[in-house]
C-alpha cells in the first residue's frame, strides 16, 4: 500500500471517529435534557402534591382527641341529628337528610380509631371505640323510637337507598376519608372539606334506616318482619363500610405523614401495645378488603347482567320479555317471555351468556308462555275487532236514545219556562199595579267583544199618568224584586 493510500485511509478513519464522537455527544446531550425535563416534572409534581410541609402534627392529634369524647352537648347534638335524619327519611326529603349529616358528631370517634392505630395509642383507641359504640346504640334507639311512633306508610327512596351498598359507597367512604384527614392535618383546617365529607359519606342515614328496620321487625310478623331485618342488616353494612374506610384512610395518611409513634417507658408494655395495635390494624384491614372484593364482584355481576338484557334480549325484536330475576346466591337467572320460545332461541341465549365473564356460570332458566303463540294472538286480535264492532253498534243505539231524550227534555224545559213566566208576570202585576206591559228574556252581551256574558233583560211599560220621577222609583223597586225572584244580579230593565 502506497503512502498516499495510507494517508487517505487514516484521514477517513479519523473523520469516522470524529463523526461517531459527535453522535455520542448529541445522545448524551439528549439524555441530559431528558433528565432535566424529568427532574423538572418531578419537582413540579412534588411541589404540587406533597402536603407534608403543610402539616401540623401536634395540633392535628389534639384536635382529633378533642372530638372523641361523647357527653353533654355532644350527646344531645347526636340525638337531634338522628331525629332530623329520621324526619327526612320519613318525609323522603333529601334536603333534611343532608342537614342531619352536617350536624352529626359521629366523625370524631371514627377519626380517633384510625389515628390511635396509626400512632400506637391504645388508650385513645379504647376511648374511641367505647364512644363510637355508645353513639351507635343511642342513634339506633332514637331512630327506633321515632319510627315506632311515626311509622312510614311506605318505604321511601331515601330509606331504600341506604340498604344496598355497592362499590361506589366503598369508594366514597375511602376517598371522603382521605379528603377529611388531609384537611384535618393541614395548618388551618378547611371547614368546607369537613362539611362536604360529612354529606358525602352519609353516616347518619344508615343508622336511621337501621333503627327503622328494628321498628319494622318489632312491630310486624312474617314477611314484613323479615324485611325489617333486611333493612337493618343492609343499613348497618353500609354504616360499617363507611366507618372502616374512613378510619382506614386516616390510618394510611397519618402513616404517610410519619406521625410520631407513642412511646412507652416500659419496653414490655410497648411491645404488647404494638402487638395489640398490629392485630387491630390487621382486623380493620381485613374487613374492608373482603367488603371491597365482595361489593366489586356484585357490581360487575350487575353490570354484566344489565348488558346481557340490553344487548341480547331488548335488542332482539322477536323476543317479548315479560319479567326477569337474578339470584346471586344460587347463581341463577330466570327469564319469563310472552310467546313460545324455540329451542334454537334458548340455545342461542345460553351461548351468548358465555360472553359475559361474571355471569357465564349462571344457570339460565327460560320460561315461555306457549299459550300466547302467533295463532293465539291472531285469534285474540280478531275477537277484539268483533268486540269493537259490537260496542260501536251499541254506542249508535245509545246515541239515538240520548238524542230523543235530549229533545224531550228541551221541549219540557220550554213548557216549564212558559209556566214560570206566567206566574212571574201575575206576581209583577199584583205588586206593581201601574204596569201596563211586562216581558223578560235572557240575552248574550259582550263589552270587549271577546268575553261573553248572559244577562236578563226585562221590558216594561208604565201607565201614562205616572210622572218620570215616580217611574224611576218604581223601576228601582221592580229591579230589586226581580233580582230576588230570579236569583240573579245580572238584570237590566228597558222602558218601552
Amino acid at each position: 500500500m502506497s503512502e498516499e493510500s495510507k494517508f487517505n485511509f487514516s484521514e477517513d478513519e479519523q473523520q469516522r471517529v470524529e463523526k461517531n464522537k459527535a453522535v455520542e455527544e448529541k445522545k448524551e446531550a439528549v439524555k441530559q435534557d431528558a433528565k432535566g425535563l424529568f427532574a423538572s416534572i418531578s419537582n413540579f409534581l412534588s411541589e404540587l402534591l406533597d402536603f407534608r410541609d403543610d402539616t401540623d402534627r401536634d395540633a392535628t392529634i389534639a384536635a382529633i382527641k378533642a372530638d372523641i369524647p361523647f357527653k353533654g352537648a355532644t350527646a344531645w347534638i347526636l340525638v337531634c341529628s338522628i331525629m332530623v335524619a329520621s324526619v327526612g327519611l320519613n318525609a323522603n326529603s333529601t334536603a333534611v337528610v343532608i342537614g342531619a349529616m352536617l350536624i352529626s358528631p359521629l366523625m370524631g370517634p371514627i377519626l380517633g380509631v384510625g389515628m390511635s392505630i396509626a400512632i400506637n395509642d391504645i388508650d385513645t383507641l379504647k376511648k374511641s371505640l367505647i364512644n363510637l359504640a355508645t353513639m351507635i346504640v343511642l342513634s339506633l334507639l332514637t331512630a327506633f323510637l321515632f319510627f315506632k311512633f311515626f311509622p312510614l306508610s311506605e318505604d321511601t327512596s331515601e330509606l331504600l337507598g341506604r340498604t344496598q351498598p355497592d362499590i361506589r359507597d366503598v369508594l366514597i367512604a375511602f376517598f371522603g376519608g382521605l379528603a377529611l384527614i388531609i384537611a384535618r392535618t393541614k395548618k388551618g383546617t378547611i371547614a368546607s372539606v369537613i362539611f362536604g365529607v360529612a354529606i358525602a359519606t352519609a353516616l347518619m342515614p344508615p343508622l336511621c334506616t337501621a333503627g327503622y328496620g328494628v321498628a319494622v321487625w318489632v312491630s310486624n310478623t312474617g314477611e314484613r318482619a323479615r324485611e325489617g331485618l333486611t333493612f337493618f342488616a343492609g343499613a348497618m353494612n353500609l354504616f360499617t363500610i363507611n366507618t372502616i374506610f374512613i378510619a382506614l384512610a386516616t390510618f394510611i395518611v397519618l402513616k404517610i405523614l410519619r406521625f410520631p409513634m407513642l412511646k412507652y417507658a416500659n419496653s414490655k408494655k410497648r411491645k404488647r401495645i404494638s402487638r395489640i395495635a398490629l392485630v387491630v390494624a390487621i382486623v380493620v384491614m381485613a374487613w374492608p378488603i373482603y367488603t371491597f372484593v365482595k361489593v366489586l364482584k356484585e357490581s360487575r355481576i350487575d353490570i354484566d347482567y344489565a348488558k346481557f338484557l340490553k344487548e341480547e334480549i331488548e335488542g332482539n325484536e322477536s323476543l317479548w320479555l315479560q319479567r326477569e330475576r337474578i339470584d346471586n346466591e344460587k347463581n341463577r337467572i330466570t327469564l319469563f317471555f310472552n310467546g313460545e320460545i324455540s329451542e334454537a332461541t334458548e340455545s342461542d341465549l345460553r351461548n351468548e351468556l358465555n360472553r359475559y365473564e361474571y355471569i357465564k356460570d349462571y344457570d339460565l332458566i327460560i320460561n315461555g308462555n306457549k299459550n300466547v303463540s302467533a295463532e293465539r294472538l291472531m285469534d285474540l286480535y280478531n275477537n277484539a275487532l268483533i268486540t269493537i264492532e259490537q260496542r260501536d253498534s251499541l254506542l249508535l243505539v245509545k246515541q239515538s236514545e240520548l238524542d230523543t231524550l235530549t229533545l224531550f227534555i228541551r221541549e219540557k224545559g220550554n213548557l216549564m219556562d212558559n209556566t214560570t213566566f206566567v206566574l212571574l208576570a201575575k206576581d209583577a202585576k199584583i205588586k206593581f199595579s201601574d204596569l201596563s206591559y211586562f216581558g223578560y228574556a235572557n240575552m248574550l252581551e259582550s263589552s270587549d267583544f271577546v268575553k261573553v256574558d248572559t244577562i236578563t233583560v226585562a221590558n216594561v211599560r208604565w201607565k201614562s199618568n205616572l210622572t218620570d220621577s215616580l217611574v224611576t222609583i218604581k223601576e228601582s223597586e221592580l229591579l230589586k224584586w226581580l233580582k230576588s225572584e230570579l236569583k240573579t244580579e245580572k238584570i237590566r230593565i228597558n222602558r218601552n
